[in-house]
């Protein structure tokens, strides 16, 4: 080996010592100071609750009731952005069995069910504003106004969760767009975006054994039967945690006058409603966040994978993804992450995941918060997460499609007895 070989190699080897050195200063100093400088962004993803709403269904037998006018659905003005929805192939949008639905229920007042309220247009305009403050002024890293190259947006095929959107994309580009806004939707039979009890019938008939099995402990069932007894509702009514919880939050963030006994429950209803889920979630196998959430994981982990190594002009041009979901997506997602804290996700929740390629070591990184506030992943040791431990942690849970209709055909005894 000659000298200039030897040199050759001695080089290359101090600038991998140098990068490695850089990469793991900034994983260990979580992208602070200096080495936050060295981080560029290249690509954000925002998985969003709607905002608030009408619920999904009045309390039966529950007094006083509560109005629910239509003049509370009137849209402010500045939350107005023209969009266009089709399936995912760019062809029309798919029929939306949830709206028929929901149209069936009207409440006291004149409004349906599950509808986006004037308030809740305003929390997703604030959520457009916060990520307007973080990735256009602050990062410098969204245009300021709306590129469809940009900008990939994909939502459940609910009119609350589309008309969220809109809300969100007035705030974070002011309402200034060069070119269509084009929201993607799925058949309902086939949606990633909450867990599908339509097309997993495993998942179904789990999380009916589960629920029946926890409503069954003394501890629960005691407090649904008192409340229930407290507010004059008839024992044999279909009334859950869940409705409650549901009625409870709606009627709370439009200034609507509760049940004073419901309310005065609320915590306990809360509690009950998140020791249910987490019954289902965590008491199950890893088989069922799989089946809840492992599609979207698949999907989010596959926009990364192609942010580092782009095979197209247009995966290269893409800079934010944004998916308009539900409650029941953000739960198993945080839990998947190791991040849920026992709460129920508000209106317009969001858990955002940030890439990052350091200029020096060129390694990758990824970054989580959720409401606006940063969080440390499980398996990760700092927020500023290394990209192969992060892909470590999604790969646990995250399914193909082949992977995730196995799981679903599956048919185990066992899990029945559980």
């Amino acid at each position: 080996m000659g000298w200039g070989t030897r040199l050759g190699l001695l080089g290359g080897l101090a600038l991998w010592a140098q990068r490695r050195r850089a990469a793991a200063a900034a994983a260990r100093d979580g992208g602070d100071g200096g080495e936050r400088r060295d981080l560029e962004l290249r690509l954000v993803q925002v998985v969003f609750r709607h905002g608030a709403r009408t619920p999904l269904r009045p309390l039966p037998g529950a007094q006083p009731q509560v109005e629910w006018h239509p003049t509370l659905l009137d849209v402010p003005a500045r939350t107005k952005f023209d969009y266009v929805v089709t399936d995912l192939n760019g062809g029309p949008r798919p029929p939306s069995p949830y709206e028929k639905q929901y149209r069936m229920t009207t409440f006291k007042g004149g409004a349906i069910a599950g509808q986006l309220t004037a308030v809740g247009m305003e929390q997703m305009y604030a959520l457009g504003e916060r990520l307007r403050r973080s990735y256009v002024e602050e990062a410098n890293f969204l245009s300021p106004t709306f590129k469809p190259a940009e900008v990939f947006i994909r939502s459940t095929n609910i009119f609350r969760n589309l008309e969220s959107t809109r809300c969100l994309l007035a705030g974070l580009y002011q309402q200034q767009k060069e070119g269509a806004v084009v929201i993607v939707t799925d058949e309902a039979s086939s949606e990633i975006l909450y867990p599908n009890y339509h097309n997993c019938q495993r998942l179904k008939c789990l999380s009916r054994h589960k629920s029946k099995s926890a409503l069954q402990q003394p501890g629960i069932s005691d407090d649904l039967k008192t409340i229930k007894e407290k507010m004059g509702i008839d024992g044999e009514k279909p009334v859950d945690f869940f409705l409650l919880l549901d009625n409870i939050l709606a009627e709370q963030v439009h200034n609507l006058p509760s049940c004073p006994v419901l309310k005065n429950f609320q915590q306990t209803v809360e509690r009950r409603s998140v020791d249910l889920v987490l019954s289902f979630l965590e008491g199950g196998s890893r088989e069922v966040l799989q089946m809840s959430v492992g599609l979207l994981l698949h999907t989010l982990q596959k926009n990364i994978t192609e942010a580092v190594n782009p095979s197209s002009p247009a995966e290269k041009a893409r800079k934010l993804i944004l998916y308009a979901s539900h409650d029941v997506t953000l739960i198993p997602l945080l839990l998947a992450l190791g991040t849920f804290d026992h709460k129920w996700p508000p209106y317009a929740a969001d858990v955002t995941l940030e890439l990052y390629q350091h200029q020096q070591s060129k390694g990758w990184f990824v970054r989580v918060s959720y409401h606006g506030e940063e969080q440390v992943v499980k398996g990760c040791r700092a927020a500023l997460c290394p990209l192969k431990d992060f892909l470590e942690v999604l790969s646990q849970y995250s399914v193909s499609p082949e992977d995730y209709n196995n799981l679903c055909s599956q048919t185990e005894g066992k899990e029945q007895t559980d």
